[in-house]
């Protein structure tokens, strides 16, 4: 399933100088940085997130990230990742994210937090204390362009032998975060989505 929307209308979510929230690797707030120069080099260690959003029959929404991204633009990814900014809290920063690039009005529900550094070549690195979180809704998507080049329902079966067939196509922090939820958070995405049946 592609996006529909021209990128020219649609609306900017993201800027460079926006001030994210840097962190120890206790995640001590130390100050803010703009959104370009934490990533530039090594970067610089900042809050994020992650979002994992399912539909009722159990698919995980995926997205090819926009080919403009400052970082693994074109790649493929999990339903939304982003960053909390100044006076936000992580999971007010995740709700907000959700209807700004995937136009989707959805509660989160948090699964853990880790600390993960990647380097993209010579261009930049995330240096990230990211909290990862499951959501639920069968609302229509609308990806935003100006984030999403293309995105789509998955099986997690089949996210799971795509991410062994073919690893390269995926952004690294997805091959550390959805392994870990299948092993060890599963029950609590199980029980996420039945709650959402029940309710729905």
């Amino acid at each position: 399933m592609s996006t529909n929307t021209d990128a020219g209308d649609a609306d900017v979510v993201s800027f460079d100088d926006e001030p994210l929230i840097l962190v120890d690797s206790d995640d001590n707030v130390l100050g803010h940085m703009p959104k370009a120069e934490a990533h530039l080099g090594d970067g610089v260690l900042h809050r994020a997130f992650s979002i994992f959003l399912f539909n009722s029959a159990g698919d995980v929404l995926m997205q090819q990230r926009a080919d403009a991204k400052q970082l693994w633009g074109g790649f493929w990814s999990n339903s939304v990742c982003s960053h909390p900014r100044r006076g936000e809290t992580v999971a007010e920063a995740a709700k907000r994210r959700l209807r700004e690039e995937i136009g989707i009005d959805a509660d989160v529900t948090y699964l853990y937090k880790f600390e993960y550094h990647a380097r993209f070549g010579d261009i930049g690195a995330e240096h990230e204390m990211c909290s990862v979180f499951a959501a639920g809704s069968d609302a229509p998507v609308t990806g935003n362009p100006n984030e999403i080049a293309d995105f789509s329902f998955v099986a997690p079966e089949a996210l799971d032998a795509d991410l062994a067939a073919h690893p390269n196509r995926y952004t690294p922090w997805i091959k550390m975060e959805w392994p870990r939820i299948r092993e060890a958070h599963w029950a609590t995405v199980t029980r996420l989505l039945a709650s959402d049946r029940q309710s729905g």
